[in-house]
């Protein structure tokens, strides 16, 4: 998610990283949730003229239709070479084949990818033209594209609404508004739960067309290949999973750092790595050093179950969304409720109304820009790597159906406590 992003360019530095890494996140105020004007999709089946006329203008003007078209080329021809992306290998379609099956429930859409994006031009030929090959291949009239784009300088509102002709062409829903919402004024985590609300919004505006078994895909702005997002996909099916997250990654000095470590927690409640009191990240390259079993099935690259994550990129079930049981929040501090950001109190939304399988796919590992997400897959490798290799077997989860009795709060990396769980919630 664009907006979420400052990127994190200081070396040797881990003290300033976390401090500029947790201020992402940094609110004030109870989250007023907001019911935004709705938005017109535009698709073969709900006629594109009409789709045009509801969608809003980009933020900017800064692009020529010379480069807007360089653009939307890159991200529609998944062979083009003239713009300069992470390599992604060819599909193991079998692997994925069985996810293009026939609808269970007639006339709803299986799969609905959402992005809140801003400012973040150079990385949509590889976000954008990979959600565009999965599409493809699950099959356009199953999936549904909801972007909500932030002020952004760059031209990225601009390729983003000219895509509508070409997702059209494959009889794709495409749900696109810019939005004038920014986080950098009053509470943060209330206007990024806001934004993300936003990005659903269509599964509750055409409750018709999306159903119990729909999927949501949910992506930041990560350079993520076709085979990421669909072994997010997969692994949601295959361990009957409420929700599966990819791991995400930075750079703190030349070797890879676990990036999403304010929001994720393990099975006993506790972060993936440790953070002393004075808040430096020297134990960062320690993943799930107090959890055996974490630690052993993300060294065999399996599944694991957590409390919480969100690491990039996630898959969920729309159900409890679709029911209106639960969205994106900010926490309750008039209450009490642990600072937190709005993907892990969605987590604990879930497990509180029972959608409590959540899991880490480690197979999956992301970076945010093209150049660094060549050596996260270099240095992590290649979805494919570890999951279509010789001899490799899925293997299931034995589900904890109980959350942990406690889960740590870090309002910030110097203030660490334990709370309930459950904390507020009744």
């Amino acid at each position: 998610m664009c907006i979420m992003r400052k990127k994190l360019l200081i070396v040797g530095q881990i003290i300033c990283l976390a401090f500029i890494s947790t201020s992402l996140y940094f609110g004030r105020e109870k989250l007023t949730r907001l019911r935004v004007p709705s938005f017109v999709a535009g698709s073969s089946n709900t006629g594109s003229a009409q789709g045009a006329k509801g969608d809003t203008a980009p933020s900017t003007v800064v692009l020529s239709p010379a480069n807007i078209t360089s653009y939307l080329n890159a991200i529609l021809d998944p062979q083009a070479t003239h713009s300069p992306r992470l390599s992604c290998p060819q599909l193991d379609t079998a692997r994925y084949d069985y996810l293009k099956a026939a609808q269970s429930e007639p006339s709803t859409i299986q799969y609905f990818f959402a992005l809140n994006l801003r400012q973040c031009l150079g990385v949509l030929p590889r976000l954008i033209g990979s959600v565009v090959e999965v599409i493809k291949f699950l099959g356009p009239e199953q999936c549904a594209l909801s972007i909500i784009e932030g002020p952004s300088t760059d031209g990225t509102g601009e390729v983003l609404a000219a895509l509508r002709p070409g997702l059209d062409a494959l009889t794709t829903t495409y749900y696109f508004k810019s939005s004038n919402i920014t986080t950098r004024e009053g509470d943060r985590i209330a206007r990024l739960a806001e934004l993300r609300n936003m990005a659903l919004l269509p599964l509750l505006d055409e409750q018709k067309r999306y159903g119990s078994n729909t999927t949501v895909i949910f992506l930041n702005d990560v350079a993520a290949c076709h085979e990421d997002i669909l072994e997010l996909v997969h692994q949601r099916q295959f361990l009957g999973a409420d929700m599966t997250c990819a791991m995400d990654w930075t750079y703190a000095g030349s070797d890879p750092t676990f990036y999403d470590v304010w929001i994720a927690r393990g099975m006993n409640g506790d972060s993936f790595f440790e953070i002393p009191p004075e808040g430096n990240w020297d134990l960062a390259w320690n993943l799930f050093w107090n959890n055996p079993e974490a630690q052993s099935r993300s060294s065999a690259h399996q599944p694991f179950q957590v409390f919480s994550c969100w690491n990039g990129a996630v898959a969920f079930t729309a159900k409890p969304v679709v029911e209106k049981t639960i969205g994106f929040r900010a926490p309750n501090k008039e209450l009490g409720e642990c600072h937190q950001g709005e993907p892990q109190l969605f987590c604990k939304d879930l497990w509180f109304h029972g959608y409590g399988k959540i899991a880490t796919v480690p197979a999956v590992n992301l970076e945010y820009t093209d150049e660094q997400a060549r050596k996260i897959k270099e240095a992590k490798g290649y979805t494919s790597q570890w999951v279509s290799g010789p001899g490799h077997v899925d293997e299931a989860i034995n589900w904890q159906l109980e959350p942990p009795e406690r889960v740590k709060c870090m309002p910030n990396w110097q203030n660490q406590f334990w709370q309930a769980w459950n904390e507020t919630l009744t």
